[in-house]
Formats: structure tokens, C-alpha cells, sequence
């Protein structure tokens, strides 16, 4: 692949990640050409995520008015073999931010499932507690999640559903044509709270339609909530399916 240049550098903070259990067969047609589901102990899972960034800066340059801005993200886990790794990534089903420009250029470069609507975030943190809250409007209507923590934040234990979920460290998407790009993202692992408890308000089923928005109604299988930290986007790169052939029959 050579070597990787940077695109995008910033903070990813406060992650609330709300993870379902959901039918293989509800993800697989989505599924990027070249990768295959990553499953936690034979299930498929689906992580409803809201986050923070924050001193956003894309090819080292910061843009007024989007350098911080909440995001919310649907997503899947995939993997992907190498002749050198296996490499454990996401697919989004969709994305929200609260900037056009920003959904635009997630559209156009990466092809992205980006939608720009008004956003709201509000969060506080103490020693041995914490609640972070993120909503967005549509249609005149404010829908949203918020979670709560008690004691303090962990490091990741290793084997662990925690460490699984927040340990992908490559994205994929789906192209126009069929084909499949892959970026790679980089930061240290994270504390987490390995015990929220999510509470969720409006029609998720709007935004992400039905099945979807139904299981996020049925409630989480288990809740984290990331510290965060710096993190870097290296440009993306198409894959050549031909050379590295597709892992299966493997699971967490």
C-alpha cells in the first residue's frame, strides 16, 4: 500500500457506545466487497456511537466554524486479511453531523453515509461519575441518547467485549462502482466505563429506518463510555480484492 499520508488529525472525546446484537443476515448485504463481518463470540453486532470532535484539522489546516462539532455514527465490525495482519475495521450505516460542508466532504471523498442535520451535546464528568447526552432534530423533532456512568474510568482490559469494540483501527466503504476503499485511523487505547446505562428518547426509526431503528429501540446488549484522545485519518486507499483474498470462517 506504501507509505500512508495523513488526512485528517483532531480529538475523539466522550464516546458513548451502545452495542446490539443483531441477524448476520440483517449486515451482510452491506458488507464492503474484500472484507468479511467480524463477530464477538459468534454474534453480529451493531454500535450506536456518539462523540466529540475536537481542534479539527484536515491536511493540517483548521476550518473556522468546523473545528468542533458533535458526531453520532451507526456501525459494524468487518475484518480484512493481509499476507502480513488481519485488520479489524468498521462500516458505517450512517453518520450525523451538524455541518454541511462536513458531510459533503465525507460524501465525496470517501463516499460515506453522511447526513447534516442541527446537533446538540451536553456532558459533564466527575471523579466517580459522569452523563453525556447527544440529539439531534429532524423533522422539528429532537431524538437522541444519553448515558450514565458511576466510579471512575479503567484501562481496556485485554479479551475483553470492551477492547473489542473500541480496537478497530481501519474503516471501509462500500464505492459507487461496487468496489471497496479502505482508511486507516490511528490513536492509544482507551479508559473506558465498561458499565453505562443508555437512555434513549425520539423515533430512532426515522433516521435509521426499520430494522435498524427498531433493535436500537429493543435495547443495548452492553454500554461503554470512551475517554478518548488525539487521533489521526490516513488518506484512503483503494483495495485490490484480487491480492488479498477474504478471511472467513473467523470469529473473536
Amino acid at each position: 500500500m506504501g507509505e500512508l499520508r495523513r488526512f485528517l488529525k483532531a480529538e475523539w472525546r466522550d464516546l458513548v457506545i451502545a452495542n446490539y446484537r443483531v441477524p448476520s443476515s440483517l449486515l451482510e448485504p452491506l458488507v464492503p466487497r474484500g472484507t468479511t463481518l467480524d463477530l464477538w463470540n459468534g454474534d453480529a453486532l451493531v454500535s450506536l456511537v456518539g462523540f466529540r470532535f475536537v481542534d479539527t484539522r484536515v491536511l493540517g489546516l483548521a476550518v473556522p466554524l468546523h473545528r468542533d462539532f458533535p458526531e453520532v455514527n451507526l456501525r459494524f465490525h468487518v475484518r480484512r486479511e493481509t499476507p502480513t495482519e488481519v485488520r479489524r475495521g468498521v462500516v458505517f450505516v450512517r453518520e450525523l453531523v451538524p455541518r454541511h460542508a462536513i458531510a459533503w466532504m465525507a460524501r465525496a471523498l470517501y463516499n460515506e453515509p453522511y447526513r447534516a442535520l442541527p446537533m446538540r451535546h451536553r456532558g459533564r464528568r466527575h471523579a466517580d461519575s459522569g452523563h453525556w447526552q447527544y440529539e439531534w432534530r429532524e423533522r422539528g423533532t429532537w431524538t437522541g441518547f444519553a448515558a450514565s456512568t458511576a466510579g471512575p474510568s479503567a484501562p481496556l482490559v485485554a479479551g475483553s467485549k470492551a477492547e473489542f469494540i473500541t480496537e478497530h483501527y481501519w474503516g471501509y466503504t462500500r464505492q459507487r462502482d461496487g468496489g471497496t476503499v479502505e482508511y486507516h485511523v490511528q490513536h492509544p487505547r482507551w479508559q473506558v466505563w465498561d458499565r453505562g446505562v443508555l437512555e434513549v428518547h425520539g423515533d430512532l426509526q426515522r433516521t435509521y429506518g426499520e430494522p435498524f431503528g427498531r433493535v436500537l429501540h429493543g435495547g443495548p446488549d452492553s454500554v461503554f463510555v470512551a475517554v478518548g484522545s488525539p487521533i489521526t485519518v490516513f488518506q484512503p486507499q483503494r483495495l485490490d480484492v484480487t491480492r488479498h483474498p477474504v478471511l472467513t470462517g473467523e470469529s473473536h
